[in-house]
């Protein structure tokens, strides 16, 4: 797990959101072993922390950005619904928090 990972989970835990599951393999109906970094399966939601934004990282080159694409499609197609966030993102704690209480589909983010 990286540092933005773990950063995501304590701000998830800090705003007493349900908890994820992590390394979530979501594509299994299509013989894939993809995982993503954060899913709450109930809601049919994904999370992807999108790390090397600014050191061209795996994300960001054309083979790696090309293979999340399909990764994101695929998951679309199954019916996930994917939040992707970069590590700076996480600084916005309650910016953050607010679009998972929205997309977990509660006031409170339990609902």
């Amino acid at each position: 797990m990286s540092a933005a990972e773990d950063a995501f989970a304590l701000l998830v835990r800090a705003a007493d959101l349900p908890t994820p599951e992590r390394e979530y393999k979501f594509a299994g109906a299509l013989g894939r072993r993809w995982r993503c970094d954060f899913a709450w399966p109930d809601a049919m939601l994904l999370v992807e922390i999108e790390g090397g934004v600014y050191s061209n990282g795996r994300h960001v080159r054309g083979a790696g950005y090309t293979k999340d694409c399909v990764k994101y499609n695929s998951a679309a197609m199954l019916g996930w619904r994917l939040l992707r966030f970069t590590p700076g993102m996480l600084d916005d704690a309650q910016g953050v928090t607010d679009i998972l209480v929205k997309a977990l589909g509660g006031n409170d983010g339990n609902g």
